[in-house]
């Protein structure tokens, strides 16, 4: 019982301190709440540098960081869709899935396996939505790859 309060104290002072770096990220970024589609039809998606993720990467820009090692970073989306929105995303700049190449195979797969180590670390054992947005019709807000993890509710079908 005293491990599960310690644990969930833990995570409301995470949730409180992250609170004031996403503030930050969200008005570095100028996004907010209802405006994704329109911030995707105005995105570069000519892999304009430094995009908001590479800044985080060199961490120009703080964030709520989770999870980092050498191939990538997790942290709390600052715009959450869900409970739980986490996102994944590579040091290596990919700007759209749709562009990796085949040498990416190995770290497109261990940013899957990071998700879901992430989500599991995260309490979403009973299940989570991954997402990856691509180009504009894709909702694509920020050229660097990036996958969603959704959860911490009961999500609809079909998401679009």
């Amino acid at each position: 019982m005293a491990a599960a309060l310690a644990l969930a104290a833990l995570r409301v002072t995470r949730r409180v301190t992250g609170a004031a770096a996403r503030l930050q990220v969200r008005e570095a970024s100028g996004v907010s709440g209802g405006e994704e589609v329109l911030k995707a039809q105005q995105a570069a998606p000519g892999g304009a540098a430094p995009t908001i993720f590479s800044r985080i990467i060199d961490k120009s820009i703080p964030a709520d960081i989770l999870y980092e090692d050498q191939q990538c970073l997790v942290f709390r989306d600052v715009a959450p869709q869900a409970p739980v929105h986490l996102l994944v995303i590579p040091k290596k700049p990919i700007p759209r899935i749709s562009q990796a190449e085949e040498q990416d195979k190995q770290l497109l797969g261990h940013l899957l396996l990071v998700a879901a180590q992430t989500a599991k670390a995260e309490g979403l054992g009973d299940g989570y939505r991954l997402v990856i947005n691509d180009g504009k019709l894709g909702a694509q807000t920020v050229y660097h790859l990036h996958l969603h993890i959704l959860g911490g509710r009961q999500l609809q079908w079909p998401p679009g």
